[in-house]
């Protein structure tokens, strides 16, 4: 899951400095190496969205699974309810109650895997460095990485992404997204079930004939 929202994401201008390289290398190395070791996770998320046409913050409680690459389930609780299921080629995002209920389909996975591809080559961090300006920090809890992008389809999204990373296991701890559409979202992560073997009925999606 985290190198799909690292991929995902992205203050300085300019590559990182020499000390920032070697601390990039070792977040990124951290993060192919618990990609391995972490299969699957099941947890929550807090997410906080705020926008200036917004009067107040709108907080969101959810659940979500992760398993490999291609599979994600995500469910929002509470008076307008949201659920996400990813498996590889298709997103279904579910809204309403019971039978009320209203289904949208998007066919997703070739974009996904593009991504993926682009952060899991060789040249991962160049293409990091070379799209994207990196700022990096660290306390005695968690790594973070700042990122915005320079140029292209990232920049038309997004004014940058921070991703605070666990420092003992590399796992997810919170996310931050700031839209070029003025909402900006913060997503508390706790990861609470590592390599659980998941119903494979989690991740059913629809997918047109």
């Amino acid at each position: 899951m985290a190198k799909i929202l690292l991929a995902i994401a992205l203050l300085l201008p300019g590559l990182a400095s020499g000390q920032d390289d070697a601390l990039l290398t070792q977040i990124w190395n951290g993060v192919q190496a618990a990609q391995k070791k972490y299969t699957s996770a099941c947890g929550t998320i807090t997410e906080t969205r705020t926008s200036n046409l917004l009067a107040r913050p709108l907080i969101f409680h959810g659940k979500f699974c992760a398993e490999g690459m291609t599979r994600f389930s995500l469910e929002y609780a509470g008076a307008d309810p949201i659920r996400l299921r990813f498996n590889e080629d298709y997103l279904n995002v579910t809204t309403g109650h019971g039978d009320k209920t209203t289904t949208e389909v998007f066919q997703v996975g070739q974009h996904v895997r593009r991504t993926q591809a682009y952060f899991s080559q060789a040249n991962s961090i160049q293409n990091l460095k070379r799209n994207f300006a990196i700022s990096l920090r660290e306390d005695s809890k968690v790594y973070e990485m700042k990122l915005v992008p320079r140029s292209g389809r990232f920049s038309s999204r997004v004014n940058y992404v921070i991703v605070k990373l666990l420092k003992d296991s590399f796992l997810l701890r919170t996310l931050e997204v700031d839209g070029k559409s003025g909402v900006n979202s913060v997503f508390d992560i706790q990861i609470t079930d590592v390599n659980p073997k998941i119903n494979a009925e989690m991740f059913s999606v629809y997918k047109p004939k």
